[in-house]
């Protein structure tokens, strides 16, 4: 990329203003609006530069100009300079989240708070049980041959089945059993708790013990590995229609299916380190119906654990420093929150 810094500037001034007020963008105005230092007869020669490297394009004969998918990220790797959030913003996020009595709580406190911040579609996945540990195994009598399995882990989820037992357990054998999970999977990480399970059943002698405890792994092993599905908070679908009418090429329909589809929302926030930040930005996001679309999202978790992804969608005319900088600060919240409890 061979752009001088003059036209690195112009490239900013147009990129800001087109987000700003999502009119195209003319010489005279990028003079009028920026010291450049330079003549609109000059401004309009790097126009025409910017429009021959592909940075900007002009939608209509007679309009100005507006970012291009490659114009809008050489804005954000080369041009972006991330502004911190203010204290007042900061105390805005801890007022929002603090009091949250569970999990859930804190998903839909994130998700709402991501839309309102950044007025785009917010999206939050839950901690993924597969990047979770053991916190604790409870087992709840019901009946004298039906337990309740409530599995606690690291990350708050709380799952619970119904175990159906061959026979009739007593109170004595529930501690028992309760005791023997706990002091083999607690700590554990999910993914590697198979084995372990399978050695419950191997260290039983007795035979009707050991009819108890298969049946119980089974159970455990259904919830601890094999429940695969992920799940997901979506929040500000409606802030999609605030755009002007060159946002999402003129057709919200593909973004809104899209939208439907949790497999691919969690390709979009899936597969993130914690404290980065990645932008997709249009032709970029792998999905078609995503193509007039951008995507900033973040992996969350405590300290360097990832355990879920977050972000927001909206069009490519989008505030991308405002947007990664919030973006970043919630997903450094919600993982410290999660290392504190």
């Amino acid at each position: 990329m061979s752009l001088d810094d003059r036209k690195l500037e112009v490239l900013r001034a147009i990129v800001e203003d087109y987000v700003e007020t999502q009119e195209p963008v003319g010489s005279k105005a990028l003079v009028d609006r920026h010291k450049l230092g330079v003549s609109p007869a000059t401004v309009r020669n790097d126009m025409a530069v910017l429009e021959e490297e592909g940075y900007i394009r002009q939608p209509h004969t007679s309009a100005g100009r507006v970012p291009t998918d490659a114009g809008y990220r050489l804005f954000v790797d080369r041009l972006t300079r991330i502004k911190p959030l203010s204290p007042a913003e900061r105390r805005a996020i801890e007022r929002f989240m603090v009091g949250a009595v569970d999990l859930d709580d804190v998903v839909h406190r994130t998700v709402r708070l991501l839309a309102q911040l950044t007025r785009q579609v917010a999206v939050v996945q839950y901690p993924s049980l597969s990047r979770s540990s053991v916190r604790h195994l409870e087992l709840v009598p019901i009946s004298t041959t039906r337990l309740m399995l409530v599995m606690i882990t690291d990350t708050g989820r709380v799952e619970q089945r119904l175990v159906e037992m061959p026979g009739p357990v007593h109170d004595g054998d529930v501690w028992d059993l309760r005791r023997r999970v706990n002091e083999k999977l607690s700590g554990q990480r999910l993914a590697d708790t198979p084995p372990l399970v399978q050695r419950l059943v191997d260290e039983c002698d007795d035979p009707e013990r050991r009819a108890t405890m298969a049946c119980l792994a089974s159970v455990l092993l259904e919830t601890l590995v094999e429940r695969s599905e992920e799940r997901l908070a979506l929040a500000g679908t409606a802030n999609l229609t605030r755009g002007g009418v060159l946002d999402f090429q003129g057709t919200l329909r593909p973004v809104l299916e899209a939208l439907e589809e949790e497999v691919i929302l969690l390709k979009l926030i899936g597969d993130l380190e914690p404290r980065t930040t990645r932008v997709r930005i249009g032709d970029e996001n792998e999905i078609d119906n995503l193509r007039s679309a951008s995507v900033v999202s973040s992996g969350y978790g405590p300290g360097t654990t990832i355990v879920g992804g977050l972000g927001v969608l909206g069009p490519t005319r989008m505030d991308y420093p405002g947007t990664i900088a919030t973006v970043r600060a919630v997903a450094r919240y919600v993982g410290d929150l999660l290392a504190q409890n």
